[in-house]
């Protein structure tokens, strides 16, 4: 090949879909910096990916629905103005937006109706297989969660490589009848999709075989991530009776072919203890200890708490929800633990709402706690000073995808006491003193008194003297620091689909060969 061919030759076009992004870089296109919509972890990890690939110089494009209202409320009227006027993008801008009136108007990401959620799903759909692939092309789509499921039957009869990651196990069903009244051509590709019952033919399937939204991207997608390698396995080996078995089965189907592994999220970058505006005062690994002495005294002000910087503090920052989070465990034993290390002055802070959040006040009043307990709904400034001032963070989840506050806290200095589960197991590990080694508290079977014995556990580490628990909690935020990051975490990606496109995403140069991307 000569030099001048391989010039020519264009880098492979990725394509991601993904119903919410928090942010994308200004060089992508017209007003690129003003398009966020965020529900959870998925708006972070694509805003990340895109990014990081955007920088390299790989040929990225990302499609999400149009959230108009969405987009422009925090703008004001005369930006609002330009907006509207350069909302139809210039043919070289990577942003695509899909255009329909069901989201324009929407507050958020997701409705509280599965119905309108299922018809915000198929609209957004509809516009990236109609008119945002044919538009741009792509070598290889990148899909995400159940509102992007059909992408990957659409994929594979394009015979485009697509990859398809679940951040959350949830799903929704419709029949095909449905898909296509609501614009989508689902005859084309109705064999790579996947039905409640195995379908005899198409019209068989049409109107009243309910097609399996995140199953459908599982099975037709040509490899498929999850967000903590420990997850996936547990789901292949049957280990959670919550997850709905064709999901199961498909995850395991891909596993055994090859064609599903893990990749741990990472937390946003704003979570950094030097630059959160949130903090009383900011700090790094070196100042650490000053640091947290100062924002627990505020949080101790601000909440009512007995302010004391000596008192060890714990902090629940995960919604209070007893079928995954493990809250229950902790009201188990909520007066036992405070109890038994009055004299330490022990403290807990819960920052989260929930159907278990009357428990706790009433456990609180019963037991007048009321200068040891602190409960308040979620807010994102009070959470944040919460990891700031803490020493331990609490999760004792029965089951985790993935998990972000376990990472936060230890990139904050709060060891993470955790139940040895998921993306849990993944990214903490029992803190070994005399090696230098772990960054947090972990219980194997989860029950109360697991979660009694590693909160025991962190406060015997707690009584360590200064200097070596300064040591550890430097070399945590540290380590944590270096590891939890965006940058890693694309890293994964961008070499799971150079796998997939068996060529380098950056100054490739053509196969001699072809290569077949149907596997899986």
């Amino acid at each position: 090949m000569t030099a001048s061919n391989t010039k020519n030759f264009k880098n492979p076009r990725v394509l991601i879909v993904t119903p919410e992004v928090t942010y994308l870089p200004d060089g992508m296109g017209n007003m690129a910096s003003y398009f966020s919509a965020k529900a959870g972890g998925l708006a972070d990890v694509s805003a990340a990916l895109v990014s990081a690939l955007f920088k390299e110089g790989a040929d990225v494009h990302v499609a999400f629905p149009d959230y108009r209202t969405e987009f422009s409320s925090h703008l004001d009227p005369l930006i609002r103005r330009e907006l509207s006027h350069i909302r139809a993008s210039m043919p070289d801008d990577r942003v695509h937006l899909a255009e329909d009136r069901v989201f324009f108007y929407q507050r958020g990401v997701y409705s509280n109706y599965q119905a309108e959620n299922i018809k915000i799903s198929l609209a957004f759909q509809r516009e990236v297989i109609n008119n945002i692939v044919p538009r741009v092309k792509p070598d290889l789509i990148h899909a995400n969660d159940w509102m992007t499921g059909l992408i990957p039957g659409m994929a594979r009869s394009l015979g485009i490589p697509c990859l398809f990651t679940i951040h959350n196990i949830h799903t929704v069903k419709t029949t095909l009848a449905h898909i296509e009244d609501r614009g989508i051509d689902a005859a084309s590709f109705w064999q790579a999709l996947y039905y409640e019952w195995p379908p005899n033919n198409y019209e068989h399937a049409r109107e009243g075989d309910p097609v399996d939204f995140l199953a459908s991207g599982v099975f037709g997608a040509h490899f498929v991530n999850t967000v903590s390698p420990t997850f996936l396995m547990e789901v292949v080996n049957g280990r959670h009776s919550f997850m709905e078995e064709p999901i199961r089965a498909e995850l395991a189907n891909k596993w055994h072919a090859q064609c599903a592994t893990g990749i741990l999220n990472a937390p946003d970058p704003s979570y950094n203890p030097a630059t959160d505006p949130a903090l009383a005062r900011q700090y790094s690994p070196a100042d650490h200890v000053v640091g947290k002495r100062r924002n627990k005294r505020y949080l101790q002000k601000i909440t009512g708490l007995t302010q004391d910087e000596n008192a060890p503090v714990f902090f629940w920052p995960s919604r209070l929800d007893p079928v995954q989070k493990g809250c229950q465990l902790l009201t188990d034993i909520l007066f036992k633990v405070v109890d038994k290390y009055r004299q330490q002055n022990l403290q807990i802070i819960l920052v989260a709402n929930g159907p278990f959040q009357k428990h706790f006040r009433d456990i609180v009043e019963m037991n007048g706690l009321y200068d040891r307990v602190a409960i308040a709904d979620f807010e994102e400034k009070l959470s944040r000073l919460a990891y700031g001032a803490s020493d331990f963070v609490l999760m004792p989840s029965r089951f985790e995808p993935c998990g972000l506050p376990q990472m936060i806290g230890a990139i904050y200095g709060s060891l993470p006491v955790v139940h040895d589960t998921g993306g849990l197991h993944d990214t903490v590990r029992h803190l070994d003193i005399s090696r230098g080694q772990g960054n947090g508290f972990v219980f194997e079977h989860q029950d109360s008194q697991g979660l009694f014995w590693a909160m025991d556990e962190a406060m015997r580490f707690f009584s360590q003297e200064q200097d070596v628990r300064e040591a550890q909690v430097k070399r945590v935020m540290t380590e944590s620091a270096a590891r939890f990051n965006h940058a890693v975490c694309a890293r994964h990606y961008m070499g799971l689909y150079e796998k997939m496109l068996r060529r380098p995403l950056i100054g490739t140069v053509p196969q001699k060969t072809p290569v077949n991307t149907a596997a899986g």
